[in-house]
């Protein structure tokens, strides 16, 4: 039995939505982006939100589909969807969201729907909304939609580089190829090339009216330890702030202290902290 309200919400709670997705932009931001896009109609979205509702106001959201995304969860909320998450079974690949919510989530979920593969407890959140200091590499520019072939090879490497599985174990690839492509043609994805060889890339993975969130940040093998990725990352963050969005944000694994430096250097700014549980 649910210990508070709790309901899947539709378009006639988009407002209070809103308002929860606009208190936190950069952790809702994945939300965001879909509702933007499709509504809170769970058809359209490929996934469902439901909303913690004490007192006859919502007061938390959490995004169920490939991944689990609560925002604004205080702990009686995060007891209220672990309640009603636990009967079910899991349809996500991860749990992703502010570390606090997403610790005491997986806590309680952990015995229905364990174990998990990886969980990263802390990484920190990131954000700026000003032009870095460094001088953006002339090279690094958006990825045309004719080099997708080359831009695919660099974008699986960077994935199970991360994620620890590769993205062509399941259908050889065509549903994460899709994705690559359908970044380039919105002109979000970026990349500095030697002749045919990507050798720097990173992509714009969630727009909304509040920040863009960049990931898939890689430098080859090859060219690591050389300085190249500050000033990559530095036109990859000038470009999104004048074109695309008021703020650009990422999170970061803690134990990655390279890449923190880099983002330093560029500019960001602590926001938080972020936790990740990968099945």
């Amino acid at each position: 039995m649910l210990t508070v309200p709790i309901r899947q919400l539709g378009e006639p709670e988009r407002p209070a939505v809103q308002r929860i997705l606009d208190a936190d932009p950069y952790a809702g931001a994945q939300i965001a982006e879909r509702v933007a896009s499709h509504g809170l109609n769970w058809w359209r979205s490929d996934g469902r939100i439901y909303g913690y509702e004490p007192a006859r106001r919502i007061e938390s959201i959490i995004w169920s589909g490939a991944h689990l995304v609560p925002v604004g969860a205080t702990p009686p909320a995060v007891a209220a969807f672990a309640d009603l998450l636990g009967a079910e079974a899991r349809i996500c690949s991860s749990i992703i969201g502010r570390s606090e919510a997403v610790l005491d989530l997986w806590d309680r979920l952990s015995g229905h729907w364990g174990p998990a593969r990886d969980v990263r407890p802390n990484q920190p959140l990131l954000v700026t909304d000003r032009d870095p200091l460094v001088r953006p590499d002339p090279d690094v520019r958006l990825v045309r939609p004719s080099e997708v072939d080359q831009l695919f090879p660099a974008a699986v490497a960077m994935y199970t580089e991360e994620v620890g599985v590769s993205p062509m174990q399941d259908d050889g690839g065509r549903g994460y190829r899709r994705r690559i492509a359908e970044l380039v043609k919105g002109k979000r994805a970026y990349a500095r090339f030697d002749g045919d060889q990507v050798i720097f890339k990173a992509e714009l993975a969630i727009i909304t009216r509040r920040t863009t969130q960049v990931q898939g940040v890689w430098v080859h093998p090859d060219h690591r330890g050389q300085g190249l990725a500050t000033a990559a990352m530095a036109a990859v963050v000038a470009d999104a702030l004048r074109r695309v969005a008021p703020t650009v944000s990422l999170y970061v694994n803690d134990y990655n202290r390279a890449a923190r430096r880099v983002y330093q250097r560029c500019g960001f700014v602590s926001a938080g902290s972020f936790a990740t549980v990968l099945f």
